[in-house]
């Protein structure tokens, strides 16, 4: 095999070629600090950057784990850890990946405690919501298992911040899928509140992905669920946007 061929060979069977993510935001996505609010500041994210180290948390489901990316440095969780280097110069970021698909609410809290004991984070972002939703489960129960989980995170001494569900296709063929979005917003509201009992900081993305139209398929993947590429370069850069935004304010913000 000539050296041309092996270098074709390793790119496309070993991905020997794939380097660190880049945090470019797509054509189309609109990148704003306002789709996260912080309810209290982040007092444990601001302190770890003083000391020239962050390490994130995230945890949740298909959106974390990059469930729609093509490769898995195109998922939310690399792209994130890009975007917040960018935004931190000299600062050494790390973005730690327990995303699992197809997980609840009930799923992930029962799984906090070890891996907020393993990588001892300053800050967690929990994504939620949006299989509770499609799998119909009671609003109470789903709340219920949130605040286990928030228990625990509060007594780790650790910063939050909350994702709430994603958007889904309103021409969606899944019949699964179809007319869910009022009930997935309603969860969005619910999470909101709990952020702000709690003092946590929240994302919007629900509310986020409505600007999305400019994206091919707004973001979301073929098969009406998990977001693709674009989708998640758009979502980590708004939440790296929010979050360094959030870090820099020393009063709980306003907006509801």
């Amino acid at each position: 095999m000539n050296l041309d061929r092996r270098i074709v060979a390793c790119a496309l069977v070993l991905g020997c070629f794939a380097g660190p993510a880049s945090a470019q935001t797509p054509t189309g996505c609109p990148v704003s600090s306002t789709h996260v609010t912080a309810f209290q500041p982040l007092e444990h994210s601001r302190a770890a950057v003083q000391r020239g180290r962050l390490t994130v948390l995230a945890v949740g489901s298909s959106s974390i784990e990059g469930v729609g990316a093509s490769t898995p440095q195109r998922g939310f969780v690399p792209l994130l850890e890009a975007g917040l280097e960018r935004r931190l110069p000299g600062i050494e970021v790390t973005v730690i990946n327990r995303g699992i698909g197809g997980e609840t609410t009930r799923d992930t809290e029962g799984r906090i405690p070890l891996q907020t004991s393993l990588t001892v984070p300053d800050l967690v972002v929990w994504q939620w919501g949006t299989n509770d939703v499609l799998r119909d489960r009671p609003t109470g129960d789903v709340v219920a298992d949130f605040r286990r989980g928030a228990d625990w995170l509060d007594r780790a001494g650790v910063d939050v911040l909350l994702i709430d569900p994603q958007q889904l296709p309103e021409d969606t063929d899944n019949p699964g899928f179809r007319g869910r979005n009022p009930a997935l917003a309603a969860m969005a509201r619910t999470i909101a509140d709990e952020a702000r009992t709690r003092g946590y900081a929240v994302l919007t993305r629900h509310t986020a992905m409505a600007d999305w139209g400019a994206l091919p398929g707004g973001g979301v993947g073929p098969d009406d669920l998990p977001l693709k590429d674009d989708g998640d370069a758009c979502w980590a850069e708004n939440t790296a946007e929010g979050r360094d935004a959030a870090a820099r304010t020393d009063l709980p913000a306003q907006r509801a």
